[in-house]
């Protein structure tokens, strides 16, 4: 007879594809990790990974087919979990929600805190992301992305419109040509993500309007962009919620340049009757009303 322990630790080695990282997650020795992996073989009479140093533990068809069963089972046990937890008034558990690294820093943060009073039994990890985050893997309960989630079994909708804009400082603004129309840009410098390293499309926006060689620094950081920019040495393109907060930045070109991108949010279908999902995610969705013409770089203060 199969037991919740044992499968605890399949889960953890199938979404991480290392005993080694799943000992870290489970709090145990990777070698314990190996010998329930290999325990549980045993008791099923299969082979539920293949095994090699480049790509480490893939699970074989039987794999797959017990991760579907298990996952179901996690899903259920969590939903008692909570069911169990939250006779009374208060909601407890943990949260983890991922977002692009600006947008989890300077507006998800404070909006949690001030949901964590709400809900203090509710703890919350905020984890900015510059990667791809899998929800399979359960490396996180909720993302909130610039891309809009692939087809899955995944449940979302577009949580808000944000604006980006040209940025400077007033001081290099000053010192520099002057900036009135979009070919002025060409006797600029500015600050750029690292190409080849960009995690998304959407972030694509600086190659029409300057030329690869007025590019004097780049990171995949926006708070790094952010901070380069406030050094007075080059024009940034940023999001209005980072940027309009800055008394040292000034925007540009408003009428000419304003670019418009979408924040998503999005989590697992197997998570959808967890109530602290549906109390976190309808509380984000009320504060971004309410900030649309902050988001949109119309107002200074984020309102909580």
């Amino acid at each position: 007879m199969l037991n919740w322990d044992d499968l605890r630790f399949f889960l953890e080695v199938a979404r991480t594809q290392r005993v080694s990282t799943a000992g870290v997650r489970l709090g145990v020795e990777h070698t314990t990790v190996a010998r329930r992996i290999r325990q549980l073989e045993n008791e099923l009479n299969t082979l539920l990974f293949e095994k090699s140093r480049s790509s480490g533990f893939t699970l074989t068809q039987a794999g797959l087919d017990l991760l579907r069963h298990v996952e179901k089972m996690e899903s259920h046990l969590l939903n008692a979990t909570e069911e169990v937890s939250s006779l009374g008034d208060s909601l407890s558990g943990n949260l983890k929600i991922a977002a692009t690294e600006g947008f989890g820093s300077f507006v998800l943060t404070p909006v949690a805190m001030h949901f964590q009073d709400l809900y203090p039994g509710i703890t919350l990890d905020v984890m900015p992301f510059q990667r791809f985050v899998s929800h399979s893997k359960r490396e996180t309960d909720i993302v909130i992305s610039i891309e809009r989630p692939a087809r899955g079994p995944y449940i979302g909708s577009k949580l808000t419109d944000y604006a980006l804009k040209l940025y400077a400082t007033h001081d290099y603004l000053d010192k520099s040509p002057p900036l009135q129309k979009l070919a002025d840009l060409m006797r600029h410098r500015f600050i750029s993500y690292i190409d080849e390293m960009i995690i998304s499309d959407q972030l694509r926006y600086v190659d029409d309007i300057m030329p690869r060689d007025k590019i004097v620094f780049r990171s995949n950081s926006v708070v790094a962009q952010m901070r380069a920019c406030l050094q007075g040495k080059a024009i940034a393109v940023l999001p209005c919620f980072l940027a309009e907060s800055q008394p040292l930045l000034r925007s540009v070109l408003d009428d000419t340049y304003t670019i418009q991108r979408s924040f998503w949010m999005h989590y697992h279908e197997d998570l959808k009757n967890l109530k602290r999902i549906e109390v976190f995610t309808q509380y984000m969705k009320q504060v971004m009303e309410q900030n649309k013409q902050f988001m949109l770089g119309k107002a200074k203060q984020l309102k909580i």
